[in-house]
């Protein structure tokens, strides 16, 4: 992107009372537009001023509001690989280059969907295979806030071998896979923080239209007004802590005293509707196609909370872009062991439960990746069936592709059969499909609600489960355990999500 020096000053904040045009930060080199959809574009400049944006031949001209904002939409346009300029002419011209017209998606969650290429499964043979110039991705530098921005730091890289390694693995795969499929330009905007909770991405008016979230963002706002003195506090202890460790090496003596923890600011990636706040609002209303989303791990105690909240972060993210209800796609938590608390804790299922009850939500689809987790490792290293299974529901929900089977075998209903219960799916073209160890993973339990490992079969397209030690059977469970071992699959190899007949 060309910009002129009075640009380059206001950039590094020496700018003179006359500011030139800025353009908002996804218009950069490099950009990818949204194929088919009107297309805003927008930034600041000074109050009054006319503002022109030229692009595939369109040219419609802005004013600058009394706050310096101004905003444009171009026509909807087709896919082009081409590489052009988008011009912004008013006192300065902005010229953006190489930008393609395409795919664009949203990816955002926390660790999972921010770990990068690099660190995944076969990464030198993935970064080298990555030569893909038509995919872009934009990385939103971290920054949280407590009120809505309007600019954030990050720029347009291609898929190549030289900047691979850096993107998101999952979001990479996902848009391998659609840009093979429909031979489109993709570009993938990541905007992701490691350890974020769903309340930390969620927008204001999402907190202040319920009375109980209303008053847990009042609680937080609270807290952030005493941070100051906490901070004071924590440095004076945090003081007296080296002196006493210094102290301590001198004198040759052991030392295991923990340092005090930091208070968290409103720059905390825990700060509610703060990662809103700073990297998703100075987004709006960029035009996209949809969002894939993978994050869960940092509200596995509040799987109730979840239930309620994710589906109000879908409604404020589609309100906030006023692009009506796009497709929305997520990964289900993978399966991950608590060690000695795996067999009474249920709390990874739980919150694997409630992000299916978020199907509900019209225009959604869901991941399940039960099977591609490492029990003991939090950040599984194999992105590349969770990126693919995203983009499965991509292809075939949003992009109508026939052939594509998107979901593994989906839970309809059960019932009591004598001593065992038939389960029953909703129909597919792809048949049941046991694992190569069996089809494991169901469980029984009578009115004692001790439930016991199952003995399964598949009878058509229903499942059979008996177990001896259940002779009476009231309640059914498959895989609803923190790391449970699945065996049920369909034939293209996507597995069922879990699920329970029970609300124990």
């Amino acid at each position: 992107m060309t910009i002129r020096p009075l640009l380059l000053l206001a950039l590094t904040g020496l700018a003179p009372a006359n500011a030139d045009i800025v353009p908002a930060p996804l218009f950069r080199d490099g950009a990818v537009l949204q194929q088919g959809k009107p297309l805003p574009v927008w930034g600041s400049a000074d109050p009054g001023e006319s503002v022109t944006v030229a692009f595939a031949g369109q040219s419609p001209t802005a004013t600058a509001a009394p706050d310096g904002r101004w905003r444009v939409t171009l026509p909807p346009l087709s896919a082009s690989t081409a590489p052009r300029e988008l011009v912004m002419r008013g006192k300065n011209t902005v010229v953006v280059r190489d930008v393609l017209v395409g795919e664009v998606w949203l990816a955002s969650g926390q660790s999972n969907m921010e770990w990068p290429l690099s660190h995944s499964a076969d990464p030198r043979e993935e970064i080298a295979a990555a030569r893909f110039p038509l995919i872009r991705h934009f990385n939103v530098e971290r920054h949280a806030d407590t009120v809505p921005l309007t600019t954030a730091e990050g720029g347009w890289s291609p898929a190549t071998s030289e900047h691979a390694g850096k993107f998101s693995a999952v979001a990479h795969h996902f848009a391998v896979a659609l840009h093979g499929a429909l031979d489109t330009p993709v570009g993938i905007i990541n905007s992701t923080w490691g350890g974020s909770a769903l309340e930390a991405w969620m927008d204001e008016p999402t907190f202040l239209a319920d009375p109980a979230r209303a008053r847990r963002l009042a609680g937080s706002r609270r807290s952030l007004e005493n941070y100051p003195a906490a901070l004071t506090r924590h440095e004076a202890a945090l003081a007296a802590w080296e002196k006493e460790k210094a102290a301590a090496q001198a004198a040759d003596q052991p030392f295991d005293k923990k340092a005090p923890r930091a208070p968290r600011g409103p720059d905390s990636h825990t700060t509610l509707a703060g990662s809103y706040n700073g990297m998703i609002h100075p987004l709006v209303p960029y035009a996209l196609r949809g969002v894939i989303w993978y994050q869960g791990e940092g509200n596995v105690r509040r799987a109730d909370d979840y239930a309620r909240d994710f589906p109000a972060l879908i409604t404020g993210w589609r309100a906030a872009f006023g692009q009506g209800d796009f497709p929305f796609y997520w990964v289900q938590l993978p399966n991950f062991d608590l060690g000695r608390k795996n067999d009474s804790n249920w709390q990874w299922a739980q919150l694997r439960e409630a992000q299916t009850k978020t199907l509900s939500v019209h225009n959604t689809g869901q991941a399940v990746t039960i099977d591609v987790g490492e029990d003991h490792g939090l950040h599984p290293k194999n992105k590349k069936p969770v990126g693919q299974r995203l983009a499965r529901l991509a292809l075939a929900r949003t992009y109508g592709a026939k052939d594509v089977i998107d979901s593994g075998p989906e839970f309809k209903a059960a019932h009591r059969d004598g001593t065992a219960w038939r389960v029953t799916f909703e129909p597919s073209p792809s048949p049941l499909r046991a694992a190569p160890g069996g089809l494991t993973g169901f469980e029984l339990a009578g009115a004692d609600r001790i439930f016991h490992p199952a003995e399964a079969r598949i009878d058509g397209d229903t499942v059979i489960v008996i177990s001896p030690a259940v002779p009476e059977p009231v309640a059914l469970r498959y895989a609803y355990r923190n790391a449970p071992q699945p065996g049920l699959f369909n034939a293209d190899g996507l597995p069922a999500a879990p699920f329970r007949t029970d609300n124990w």
